[in-house]
């Protein structure tokens, strides 16, 4: 039902997801092949099915461990691997 929708929560998602993705891997692949292909359609079709099938894999695993682990344990653990992965980056030689 319409009112059942959260739309912040849509937003939220939505904006998270697309500024997490602009400038990654995957949109550097779209880019390659769309510029190399003859039909950039066909790659656009491709690599939004993978985005939205690799988002829907991460809703119903995060929903599967977020059956099992209280909110505020699943929260700080998200966190934890975030702060991990920026220092990660910010230490890397390169």
């Amino acid at each position: 039902m319409i009112t059942d929708i959260d739309w912040q929560l849509i937003g939220i998602s939505f904006i998270t997801v697309f500024l997490a993705e602009i400038g990654d891997k995957s949109q550097l692949a779209a880019i390659a092949l769309g510029g190399s292909s003859n039909n950039p359609r066909a790659v656009f079709i491709g690599s939004t099915v993978a985005l939205i099938l690799a988002s829907l894999l991460g809703v119903l695993a995060g929903g599967t461990v977020a059956q099992f682990l209280p909110e505020k344990l699943l929260k700080s653990l998200a966190a934890i691997g975030f702060a991990t992965m920026a220092l990660r980056i910010l230490w890397s030689e390169q």
